[in-house]
């Protein structure tokens, strides 16, 4: 992988963030930018421990999805209050995926402000992540195509991030918004998946309060250096291609994919994975003839 800085900054305006990233969808690091909310020092394992009362949580943990359950299904339940004290205690990979505020947690929504940078957000579903400190995501689009907002809080995260173009080189699995299960981003194995060597990214390391601004469609693998949680703010597609596209996605491959995984199970998913094998060679070999390698 050919991996880039992303641009940091301490502050931004409107105005800024619009012409330099938002339009160019451009990716962005907005150091410690939550702290600038009046009640910051609500964001932490603490507060959250004592709001989230006798809640039980889905968990999910490293390893691939079994096929013949719904992606979508977690590993195992435990109270919330456990699972806090467990990735404060000790490294474990278990994770909180997609935890929606307004459902859940509704007082965490007086703590923060929806920051102003000429975007509209969809405030339906702010969402909460947790990990412990071994905990990674698989490497995925969100299939809503969204623009992200992504905060960071008390543990530090590593996030690389590819935009769509680099899809090919990723080896994206079709009628899916993830990459093959075997792909490990962090030890990469360039003979096994050679075409991951050409993909173009960038590299980034989140502290408490930072923010990352992901564009639409952009691939992100997340790892967790240290147990922390996040915040996503989601916005409203932008265009009426976007609209059309999501709604491709949400209701036409995602459902597709959904009836093919419940007739078929192992052997669809594996059929799929070889599928984007050979995707990605194949444009391994036209990048190789185009530029003389």
């Amino acid at each position: 992988m050919i991996l880039s800085a992303v641009d940091t900054v301490e502050s931004i305006t409107k105005e800024d963030f619009l012409r330099k990233y938002y339009k160019p969808q451009k990716p962005v690091l907005i150091k410690g930018y939550a702290r600038r909310w009046q009640d910051f020092d609500k964001w932490n394992l603490d507060y959250i421990y004592e709001q989230v009362g006798e809640q039980e949580v889905g968990l999910y943990d490293n390893k691939p999805a079994d096929p013949n359950k719904a992606t979508s299904e977690a590993v195992t339940k435990m109270r919330f209050r456990d699972y806090i004290t467990l990735i404060r205690s000790q490294p474990t990979d278990y994770r909180i995926f997609f935890y929606i505020i307004t459902d859940h947690l509704p007082a965490l929504l007086k703590n923060f402000t929806y920051p102003d940078l000429g975007f509209k957000y969809f405030k339906r579903i702010p969402t909460l992540f947790f990990g412990g400190s071994e905990a990674r995501v698989l490497m995925h689009y969100d299939v809503d195509l969204a623009d992200l907002l992504h905060f960071q809080f008390e543990g530090k995260k590593r996030v690389l991030l590819f935009a769509p173009d680099q899809s090919d080189f990723l080896y994206k699995v079709p009628l899916s918004v993830h990459t093959v299960y075997t792909v490990d981003y962090e030890n990469p194995d360039y003979q096994q998946f050679p075409a991951l060597a050409y993909a173009k990214g960038f590299e980034v390391f989140m502290e408490h309060g930072d923010a990352l601004f992901m564009p639409s469609g952009y691939w992100h693998f997340n790892r967790y250096l240290e147990a922390g949680f996040s915040v996503t703010l989601r916005s409203f597609p932008n265009s009426a291609l976007r609209l059309l596209r999501m709604l491709k996605e949400v209701f036409i491959l995602r459902n597709t994919d959904k009836i093919l995984r419940k007739l078929f199970k192992k052997k669809w998913v594996d059929k799929k994975q070889q599928q984007a094998y050979r995707n990605s060679q194949r444009t391994l070999q036209k990048y190789i003839q185009n530029h003389n390698l």
